[in-house]
């Protein structure tokens, strides 16, 4: 019912069908279906089959169609996290694990009106060579206009084999409008895109992470290597904008900064679902830190958060965190798709969960209107520390490594 009133839906599967015989479709669904009752497989089975024989003979559309709608709307029935994975979905969620994807490296987010608001750009990609930016807007897409796009048909249009070209125009925050061609390829995707000593006397060290995927750990253990060697004595863990990843990651990372106790535990409706993540004590960091989260840290970063609220490991600086403390299992399905299906809700080590709520930082620091939260490379110290979420880590740091003497 929802699909044949949405106009996208209707101009890619029916696109030469009248909107009065679409309306009579509907109201049939809604007199004969809308509350049909479903209690078995069969009943559900024979339901899905009678609506895509009404589809298929009055409009045209192809029973395909039709069940992947009813997959969908199950799935959105659920929670807001559950969802089914078509190809293309099910290819990028498994890239973003795996660390590896084909195209021009960026993550965006449609806004109706406005375009492809880009969340990020990674490092090393086409996007970041041809001057695409955090926070500009792609507004088209091969001459196709993409300020009303959803962000999965701006997605189709922006997919392609690794190098083919697609051309690009977007606005940056200034308004300013600019055109470039990419040529899509293989993309590393970096968990870890900054890593550097920001105060070589007092040896404050600074580790930007963006996600927890299957390399995560070890990137970190190596930026940590390689800052301690240039005389890091305390760190400022940016996790701005993370949108989380693998559960196990999140506890990894965090075994090398709390050295004992609960890290983190799920709780399901299976027993399998049920685990608690605990500290090795191997190796841990003692040395004074300092997290910065915001309104997009979310999932494992509120893992990472919680469990530093919880055992005082170092103080929290920045805006209240997402509230997305749920924990999601892939299903496998046949034809490189699957569900994606919340099965557990994850616990702090105090046994606190702040789904829809968010944890609240130690120190609180008002968002500014134009503040990007990747560096890059080239970007010097000054411009990081004009960063005030940066800033205020830096001056807390300072002052506790003075207290202590150091």
């Amino acid at each position: 019912y929802m699909a044949l009133g949405n106009e996208r839906f209707v101009q890619q599967h029916m696109p030469q069908v009248s909107s009065e015989r679409i309306e009579d479709v509907r109201r049939t669904l809604v007199r004969d279906y809308w509350n049909r009752r479903v209690d078995t497989r069969l009943d559900a089975r024979t339901l899905i089959t009678r609506v895509s024989e009404m589809c298929q003979r009055d409009l045209g559309l192809g029973g395909a169609a039709v069940v992947m709608e009813y997959i969908f709307g199950g799935c959105n029935a659920l929670d807001e996290y559950s969802n089914f994975l078509t190809p293309d979905r099910y290819n990028d969620l498994f890239g973003s694990i795996q660390g590896e994807l084909v195209g021009i490296g960026i993550e965006m987010k449609g806004e109706k009106g406005r375009g492809m608001h880009l969340v990020r750009v990674l490092l090393d990609s086409p996007a970041e060579a041809g001057g695409l930016l955090p926070e500009d807007y792609i507004v088209g897409i091969d001459g196709v206009s993409c300020r009303d796009l959803t962000t999965d048909d701006a997605a189709k249009l922006l997919r392609g084999n690794s190098g083919s070209v697609v051309r690009l125009e977007w606005e940056t925050p200034e308004g300013t409008l600019r055109n470039g061609e990419f040529t899509r390829r293989r993309v590393q995707i970096h968990s870890i895109t900054k890593a550097e000593i920001i105060d070589e006397q007092a040896g404050i060290g600074y580790i930007r992470m963006e996600g927890f995927q299957s390399s995560t750990t070890d990137e970190l253990d190596e930026a940590l290597r390689r800052l301690e060697r240039r005389g890091m004595r305390a760190l400022i863990w940016d996790l701005r904008s993370n949108p989380g990843g693998l559960l196990e990651t999140a506890a990894a990372v965090l075994d090398r900064f709390v050295s004992d106790g609960v890290l983190v535990s799920t709780k399901g409706r299976s027993p399998d679902q049920n685990q608690v993540f605990r500290a090795h004590g191997y190796n841990t960091r003692t040395y004074p830190l300092v997290l910065i989260v915001d309104e997009d840290s979310a999932s494992a970063s509120e893992i990472v958060a919680g469990a530093i609220h919880d055992h005082h490991r170092g103080t929290i600086v920045g805006r209240k965190t997402y509230g997305k403390w749920s924990v999601q299992s892939i299903i496998h399905l046949p034809g490189e798709t699957g569900l994606k299906l919340t099965t557990a809700r994850f616990y702090s080590p105090d046994d606190q969960n702040y789904a829809g709520k968010g944890l609240r930082p130690d120190i609180e620091v008002p968002r500014p209107k134009d503040l990007r939260t990747t560096f890059y490379p080239g970007d010097s110290i000054d411009k990081m520390l004009a960063d005030p979420d940066i800033d205020r880590a830096y001056e807390v740091l300072r002052t506790r490594l003075s207290q202590s003497g150091s």
